[in-house]
């Protein structure tokens, strides 16, 4: 019973762990890098083809994205998930692979021009679909054999449509163990999906910990919020921009914008228009109102049964075709536009802010976490000038945070789910956030909860039946890639922050130096001090 650690250990995107039992190669999550640069996927440490199943917890890229890629080298397996994982990942995976294509297409131009070799796409449009077909859609909540020794059980965690944390039993010469991995666990009281449901028993448990360090606070009245940002935004003349991902976070904002016309809370704008601009959130949302009735909760499921459909509502278009999606910016009246990617990264949402990010009149409001180092990134900590299709953008439009807004549980959220255990496991591994996060929350859990806790590194690998720690994980990775991409994924302020850090350090070493260094780096500090505070 070896479990080895792969992706998103001691960082948020990239899930990926293995489990190697009962004759048998399982990989828990498939998920691809996001943000540019920040690290590089770790390679499987088995031929592909000998994989036997993969177990997804929902259908998130960084959950999902490299499974049209292990399909490509070789695996033949069963990739096990719910109905409606199945359904989005059907239109996710085509959707990041037409990414990956164009993206080839795009640099390969560049490359002929300069004599450089050929850019090859990770993955093609032929290898997701063939991948789609290797899935098996599973019920929530019902116990499946898998294989001699090995049963899983899905458990809807409020996080995505279709998303859950996997209970996995094993009985491998007679040792019987029970892994529960997490997955995403989803926020309280969120619009259309249920809140998450707890497990009772389990020997380990990984959990993921991206909010593991704070709290979203008291939770805001999000169609308050929202339309403020519009009607201020109206009555200036300009667009709300919203980069949204187009799977969950579109169908989120669709539900409050649904409210805001009901309630004809917008003075002035009426009948305002909103578009949705993304072929991706288009289909996603049709996939929405297949699911409903398993995923939705009571209070969105009683729209449905009085004719309402949560998300729709007169004055929504939907822009398919490039065309549709240029049009956009020929109409003159201000209006919303929910656009893909989330992070700014890809997709149209880029040409979007292209035509409005100069504008002052116009606002651009994120609703999702903005990974490091991504465009999003820039722009909410404050970016005077991005770059986009190569040119140089200034950034004047008001840059806002519809706050608490998260798929992702925070900290106190985290914790009532792992103390929904009746029993403490024997150890709970923290995964999925970032470098300091995964530590301070795998001390919050020991020291104030009294769990045996460990954030494993990549490449780190234990043995499940005696509870040890096989091989070591891969720390100095994390530590170079984070020194690389600091001062790329840093505000001026907490680059300023992390100097001051840096110099108490080298202060504290100073014991050792002779007075005359001492003075010299005195001379100097005092010389950059006195420059600054003028």
């Amino acid at each position: 019973m070896r479990l080895t650690f792969l992706g998103a250990d001691h960082e948020v995107t990239g899930s990926c762990h293995m489990l190697e039992t009962c004759k048998k190669v399982i990989l828990v999550d498939c998920g691809m890098e996001q943000g540019p640069d920040i690290y590089e996927n770790q390679e499987i440490p088995v031929n592909p083809a000998d994989i036997d199943y993969v177990l997804l917890t929902h259908a998130h890229i960084d959950h999902s994205g490299l499974l049209p890629l292990l399909y490509k080298r070789g695996f033949k397996g069963t990739i096990f998930s719910t109905y409606a994982t199945s359904d989005l990942c059907e239109v996710m995976l085509r959707d990041s692979a037409h990414i990956q294509e164009f993206e080839a297409e795009w640099r390969n131009r560049k490359a002929k021009r300069a004599g450089k070799p050929e850019y090859v796409p990770l993955y093609t449009i032929a290898d997701a679909d063939s991948a789609s077909k290797l899935f098996c859609g599973c019920p929530y909540g019902e116990r499946i054999h898998l294989a001699d020794g090995i049963d899983i059980r899905f458990t809807d965690v409020g996080h995505l449509l279709g998303s859950a944390c996997i209970e996995v039993w094993l009985q491998e010469d007679g040792v019987e163990k029970k892994l529960v991995f997490s997955g995403d666990i989803g926020n309280l009281h969120q619009p259309i999906l249920k809140d998450p449901a707890h497990v009772e028993t389990a020997d380990y448990v990984l959990i993921e910990s991206t909010y593991g360090d704070r709290s979203h606070g008291p939770k805001p009245d999000y169609v308050k919020e929202l339309t403020r940002i519009i009607q201020e935004t109206f009555d200036r003349g300009g667009n709300v921009v919203i980069p949204s991902f187009a799977v969950g976070r579109t169908q989120e904002m669709l539900y409050f914008l649904r409210e805001i016309k009901a309630k004809k809370l917008i003075h002035g704008h009426d009948g305002f228009k909103v578009y949705v601009d993304s072929p991706l959130a288009v289909q996603a949302t049709t996939i929405f109102n297949k699911n409903m009735y398993d995923c939705f909760d009571e209070e969105t499921l009683a729209l449905v049964k009085k004719g309402i459909n949560p998300i729709s509502f007169p004055g929504l278009s939907l822009s398919i075709t490039s065309d549709e999606s240029k049009m956009i910016n020929f109409d003159d009246e201000p209006k919303v536009i929910l656009s893909a990617s989330g992070m700014c990264e890809a997709g149209r949402i880029r040409h979007h802010l292209k035509h409005n990010l100069w504008r002052p009149e116009s606002t651009v409001l994120f609703v999702g976490y903005q990974a490091v180092g991504t465009l999003g990134r820039s722009l909410v900590e404050g970016a005077n000038e991005v770059k986009l299709f190569g040119e140089p953008v200034e950034v004047k439009a008001h840059i806002e945070v519809l706050a608490g807004i998260s798929g992702h549980a925070d900290k106190e959220g985290l914790i009532s789910w792992i103390q929904g255990f009746r029993t403490k496991p024997q150890r709970v591994f923290v995964v999925h956030g970032e470098d300091q996060v995964c530590d301070t929350f795998a001390a919050c859990l020991h020291e104030e909860y009294g769990f045996t806790t460990t954030a494993p590194y990549t490449g780190e690998i234990w043995d499940l039946a005696t509870n040890s720690r096989i091989a070591e994980g891969n720390q100095e990775r994390i530590v170079k890639e984070q020194r690389k991409n600091a001062k790329a994924g840093m505000t001026v302020y907490d680059r300023l922050v992390e100097t001051g850090k840096r110099l108490m350090r080298l202060i504290d070493q100073c014991k050792g130096w002779t007075n005359k260094d001492i003075a010299k780096l005195a001379d100097q500090i005092q010389a950059l001090c006195d420059k600054w505070e003028k």
